[in-house]
């Protein structure tokens, strides 16, 4: 049986969660305060972690920071409403995802299962080759790059963009096609997000963001990654 981990100091917000894994056949162990949660993380072999940000003794952030030192485990974060803007700050610090309070019992359900499918799935894999482009190296299984070496902090959305378009290099995509196939939904006038993320990712990985080579501008067309 699967176990998950919830750190969360609310416990009416810890009992709706356990009460539902535990439904769906998942063991379920807690812990109220980041600092104790943190403790449970890395001594424990857990499939998933369901992580508030707001949590006495330690934060949510520093919490996944010290996770990321140690451990690949999913990490959900759990945010109210008003600190969603924060949350996507938990995904650069290695969070896989997160939900916003209040959510609907089955939707969290649902997440959790498809981040566990995902990283057994990425798991099987570990021994996958890396695509190498001149000194940038993307892994897809541990959702890693690096440039000459160098270790490159990318979210996961940046990652994911990177990683399409190094796996169809020397395809232009527009857009709209980027976002359609990396965000999972319609462009619906949403494919300048698009743009913003190549800009980032190229700040963090092109030797000279303004004359890349990895990330190709084809004007009038899109972008293709340089076969």
């Amino acid at each position: 049986m699967k176990q998950i981990l919830i750190i969360e100091d609310d416990e009416n917000i810890a009992e709706v969660e356990r009460d539902y894994l535990e439904a769906n056949e998942f063991e379920v162990d807690t812990a109220a305060d980041g600092k104790t949660g943190l403790q449970k993380a890395l001594a424990g072999d857990y499939a998933l972690i369901l992580l508030d940000i707001m949590l006495p003794q330690m934060n949510g952030f520093d919490v996944c920071r010290a996770i990321r030192r140690e451990k690949e485990t999913p990490i959900l974060m759990v945010t109210a409403k008003q600190e969603e803007i924060d949350a996507v700050r938990g995904l650069g610090l290695g969070a896989n995802d997160y939900i916003v309070k209040p959510f609907r019992p089955n939707e969290l359900v649902a997440r959790v299962k498809a981040h566990i499918t995902r990283y057994e799935h990425a798991a099987g894999h570990k021994k996958e080759d890396s695509i190498q482009s001149e000194d940038l190296c993307i892994y897809p299984a541990a959702y890693r790059v690096t440039e000459r070496g160098e270790e490159i902090n990318l979210t996961r959305r940046e990652f994911e963009l990177l990683l399409f378009l190094a796996q169809n290099a020397g395809i232009v995509f527009s857009r709209e096609t980027l976002f359609e196939r990396v965000w999972g939904e319609e462009a619906m006038g949403n494919s300048a997000t698009v743009m913003v993320h190549i800009g980032r990712i190229r700040e963090k990985i092109e030797p000279d963001p303004s004359h890349p080579i990895y990330i190709e501008t084809v004007w009038g067309a899109g972008y293709r990654f340089k076969k």
